[in-house]
């Protein structure tokens, strides 16, 4: 009942646990495991949890656009960048966010009270640090500044202003780092999914680039290739294949399990077209299905195009209202309906991403030559698998910057296409009212604070323009 609470209630609308109850909880090394395990609930892309981090980033993205029977209002409005502070998933994204974060404070006030190995305390130290600073970068990218609680805070101290971002982002490193110490290089198979050393390391790298440290993102990215465990596959599907999972390129992967509703990745069908019993709530757009260069054979393993294999099915134009289908994460029917949550992971962090923000640190530190090395190791393993590799993808050679930099974007867009990343990308980029219809410049860079929370607290301002 105590994990269930925390999964549930907003931090700025609960009551307390009594300290008494948490004390008697907290008796054994199980004890710890199980409520350390209980903060991993957060992250999974489920029915339970409606988890709408995808809409965020891909439905206001080029990437994609609301297709479906309308069924989910706040996907229209998020498509058209009419969204206000009640809109429904803003609301849930942050109860599920605070809610693991609570999870991980509750472990780390009661870890040194349990009698156990230090190895042990130490790994679940490591996780908590870990997945506490996962869930406030994810907070910080769709909200901006948010309250950071580091410790269990009575209820009389929880209405608190909102935390600058960069306050945020020198948190996360920090602790990051510590829990880069304590992690593990790798855990066995039986344990995939718990955040390791280079899980840790570049977690860190992301918030550095993120905040423009390049020489800082360098740094951690650098300890994340020391560690000497990651390399690409060669096949690029096997990143998204059920059987290939946890493989050596992910870095860190949030699993999911059973083909059943409500308790596996939702994605599987939200994404699935309506024609393939799915929802069809992301409709590839022509201009993300266009952005691929010629013959990168990632566009067909991101997108189904008119009569290309579906599946098992033939995919047609009437599958979706822009006649392009996502691919991504979705599963072959089997002998279940579409309509279940599917047993593919996502993996937020992967090896090639991290040469990609390499690549980018590297340009836009003026090293535009050696930001060829890393750049060239994705598009490499694509060039591979093209139809005549011989002429498609050509090694990027330019020493122009601007040049560079153009070329290091475009390989994010094609490689890491509906993996949650565009939108985002795009405003730290400031391009995004370039690139997206309704985009207004001061405005919709982060998302508005839920109407709930700021009602409940007084000390919040709300984004500006909302």
């Amino acid at each position: 009942m105590l994990l269930t609470v925390f999964s549930c209630q907003s931090i700025l609308d609960k009551e307390p646990i009594a300290i008494l109850d948490a004390g008697s909880f907290f008796q054994t090394e199980d004890d710890a495991i199980q409520a350390m395990n209980a903060a991993y609930q957060p992250l999974l892309f489920s029915n339970n949890n409606n988890n709408f981090y995808w809409a965020f980033a891909v439905i206001t993205s080029d990437e994609a656009i609301t297709g479906g029977d309308g069924s989910r209002p706040g996907l229209n409005e998020l498509d058209a960048f009419t969204y206000t502070p009640r809109t429904e998933e803003f609301n849930d994204f942050w109860k599920l966010q605070y809610a693991g974060i609570t999870q991980c404070n509750l472990v780390l006030e009661h870890l040194p009270d349990i009698e156990m190995p230090q190895s042990k305390r130490d790994q679940i130290t490591g996780e908590a640090l870990f997945l506490r600073s996962y869930f406030y970068f994810l907070l910080t990218q769709v909200y901006g500044d948010v309250p950071l609680f580091t410790s269990l805070i009575p209820p009389d101290e929880l209405k608190v202003p909102r935390t600058p971002t960069a306050d945020i982002y020198a948190q996360i490193k920090t602790d990051c780092e510590r829990a880069a110490t304590l992690l593990p290089v790798q855990f066995t198979a039986a344990e995939a999914g718990r955040p390791t050393k280079g899980a840790a390391y570049a977690l860190a790298a992301k918030t550095a680039l993120y905040g423009k440290e390049w020489e800082k993102t360098l740094e951690y990215v650098g300890k994340v290739k020391e560690l000497g465990v990651y390399s690409l596959m060669p096949d690029y599907q096997d990143n998204f294949r059920e059987n290939t999972q946890n493989n050596m390129e992910s870095v860190w992967e949030i699993q999911h399990t059973n083909l059943e509703l409500g308790v596996g990745n939702f994605l599987n069908q939200w994404w699935a077209s309506k024609k393939y019993e799915g929802y069809g709530f992301a409709d590839v757009t022509a201009e993300y299905t266009n952005s691929f260069e010629a013959d990168d054979p990632r566009r067909k393993f991101t997108i189904a195009k008119n009569n290309e294999d579906y599946f098992g099915v033939v995919y047609k134009n009437s599958f979706s209202s822009t006649t392009f289908g996502v691919r991504k994460y979705l599963q072959a029917k089997d002998s279940v309906t579409q309509k279940a949550d599917g047993d593919i992971n996502y993996t937020a962090i992967r090896y090639a991403e991290v040469l990609l923000w390499e690549a980018e640190a590297l340009t836009e530190l003026g090293r535009i030559m050696d930001a060829q090395i890393p750049l060239e190791v994705v598009r490499a393993r694509a060039r591979a698998q093209a139809t005549d590799p011989a002429t498609a993808l050509p090694p990027v050679t330019t020493t122009d910057q601007q040049t560079m930099r153009e070329a290091v974007r475009n390989e994010r867009r094609a490689e890491l296409g509906f993996e949650m990343h565009r939108f985002f990308d795009l405003v730290r980029w400031g391009i995004a009212a370039q690139v997206l219809p309704g985009f207004q410049v001061g405005k919709h860079e982060v998302f508005p604070l839920p109407q709930t929370e700021m009602d409940l607290n007084p000390a919040l301002m709300q984004n500006p323009n909302y």
